[in-house]
């Protein structure tokens, strides 16, 4: 792992300007963990003003003492969020792609958090000890100094040389390229990072009546940070326990929190590879009644000899599945949410219950959860359309076309993948069946077949009224028998289907005897016949169908 140059650069002139200056929070973390960093912030005690100084192509506009550093090209325009930072639902450029903008705090104190999620004031911090004292958690609680070759900084004592050194850098031109690393670690977070612990800096229960939300944020950490520093699974992250004890005491909390904050951090939980330990965390630590109390009416339901898991359970093994798929998140989330209504539509117990309307009800259900956690219209509509038709019956031979195209009509062509990737999701999550391959690529076989558009007169750019009004004929056979010769030439060669060439062949065609134009009708439908067996058997190729 390197630090970007960009970031050192933005370090090195903030030194050379007399401040300190450090990489902090979450990106060293990442940086320790050997995981490509999302963002890279830096600390300093500079001033926003002082900042702005040293970094005239900047934008500030917040309370938090934040000044964006523009690295890139000079624009006009404010940014609308930093290109190099990741967003809800997005993904950052990265350190390899270059940074165009670098955020810059100064040192900060927090206050009083009357609500439990922003501080009353925010108050300059003198040193980076303090700084650190206010964050959430001992992994996210280091930082980095980058010194240059001409640098010497007292990390231990915390005593900045950079005035000195400065004056050095003014006195020669020559441009400073080595760069050494030292962790500044107050709270053991290294050793917490070795041992997969989330613990919070200094007591838990002020940390989360500070900000609630840092109690969801503990869960979301020990979900995603499930990688080795060879980048495969590493499974095995503990929330610290005095930190679970504090988030269970306190979980009520959560209800002071936006729908919109709860929702992000929610959806990093669901998009981890760990997402099924992530929601059992939250319901062990009495968080997810808060967020998603219906599925913890799933809890100990039992469900019907189709299934070995009860329907909570079942939910997890399926939300599994999709993790492992690295299926999107619509796909995630419906095959959570598939079987929500179970409990509340059962009948009977035993191997022979039913949830008769369960799809139905759930996709209710799901439309309301949707909307309370704020999600975008398009999201809700699609994900509560994968939940009711998730249910859709096929057997090879037993279902008819039309139904298979009732269906890609209700769920909509482009939803047809992630519809089938919800099902298998709900196969695998039921403890019994298997994949079964021929099945789905047969299903899809004809899913393919009926959303092909057909070989008819349809695709000419010429009609029947055309065909009348050239001749001054009725309607009648003729009509058709013209419409079928004409898509025969363009099967035959497309470059003809235009007016002024349909036009001219329907004066020829309608110049012919009735018996010589019923004889070239049949040939042309002869061919179209053969042009869609061929389209068929191309199409069954393509899933191994036969």
């Amino acid at each position: 792992m390197t630090i970007p140059k960009e970031i050192k650069a933005v370090i090195s002139k903030l030194q050379k300007a007399g401040f300190q200056a450090y990489i902090v929070g979450g990106c060293v973390r990442d940086f320790l963990l050997e995981t490509e960093p999302k963002d890279w912030d830096v600390a300093t005690n500079a001033k926003p003003e002082e900042i702005q100084k040293v970094f005239p192509n900047n934008f500030y506009e917040n309370r938090f003492l934040t000044v964006t550093v523009k690295t890139g090209p000079v624009r006009n325009s404010p940014p609308q969020r930093p290109s190099g930072r990741a967003s809800a639902g997005g993904v950052s450029n990265g350190a390899g792609s270059g940074i165009n903008e670098v955020e810059v705090t100064t040192y900060r104190l927090e206050a009083k958090y009357s609500d439990k999620r922003h501080p009353d004031e925010i108050r300059f911090a003198k040193t980076l000890d303090e700084d650190l004292e206010r964050r959430d958690f001992t992994v996210n609680a280091m930082a980095i100094s980058v010194l240059n070759d001409r640098n010497v900084l007292d990390v231990v004592n915390g005593k900045n040389q950079a005035e000195r050194l400065n004056k050095r850098a003014r006195a020669s031109d020559r441009t400073v390229k080595t760069y050494t690393t030292e962790v500044v670690d107050l709270f053991d977070g290294q050793k917490d990072l070795k041992n997969k612990i989330i613990r919070t800096v200094g007591n838990p229960e002020e940390r989360f009546n500070e900000d609630a939300l840092r109690m969801l944020r503990a869960v979301r950490l020990a979900s995603t940070l499930g990688f080795s520093a060879k980048g495969g699974p590493a499974l095995g992250w503990k929330i610290e326990p005095k930190t679970a004890e504090a988030i269970k005491k306190n979980s009520t909390w959560l209800e002071t929190i936006s729908k919109e904050r709860i929702r992000d951090e929610f959806l990093k939980i669901v998009m981890s590879d760990n997402a099924s330990d992530g929601i059992e965390l939250l319901r062990e630590l009495e968080l997810l009644k808060f967020i998603l109390p219906e599925l913890l009416e799933n809890y100990g339901v039992g469900q019907n000899k189709h299934h070995i898991y009860d329907c909570y359970t079942h939910a997890l093994k399926a939300l599994a599945y999709t993790a492992k798929k690295k299926f999107n998140v619509h796909v995630r989330l419906a095959a959570l949410f598939h079987d929500i209504a179970k409990p509340r539509v059962k009948a009977g117990e035993g191997k022979d219950s039913t949830f008769y309307n369960h799809e139905v009800v759930g996709a209710k259900m799901t439309f309301e959860i949707l909307n309370r956690l704020k999600f975008s219209k398009k999201d809700v509509e699609k994900i509560t359309k994968l939940v009711r038709y998730h249910l859709f019956y096929y057997n090879v031979d037993e279902v008819s076309e039309s139904s298979v195209r009732r269906l890609v009509k209700n769920v909509g062509t482009e939803n047809i993948e992630e519809l089938l990737q919800v099902r298998q999701a709900d196969r695998i999550g039921s403890g019994v069946p298997k994949a079964e391959p021929y099945k789905l690529r047969h299903l899809k076989y004809v899913i393919d077949k009926v959303s092909q558009d057909p070989i008819s007169a349809k695709m000419l750019k010429a009609n029947g009224k055309d065909v009348m009004d050239i001749l001054n004929i009725q309607p009648g056979p003729k009509v058709g028998q013209i419409l079928s010769v004409l898509l025969g030439y363009v099967l035959e060669d497309p470059k003809k289907n235009s007016k002024e060439f349909l036009e001219k062949e329907i004066k020829k065609l309608g110049k012919l005897s009735e018996k010589e134009l019923e004889k070239l009708s049949v040939k042309s439908k002869e061919e179209r016949m053969k042009m869609e067996t061929k389209k068929d058997e191309m199409t069954k190729q393509k899933y191994w169908v036969t």
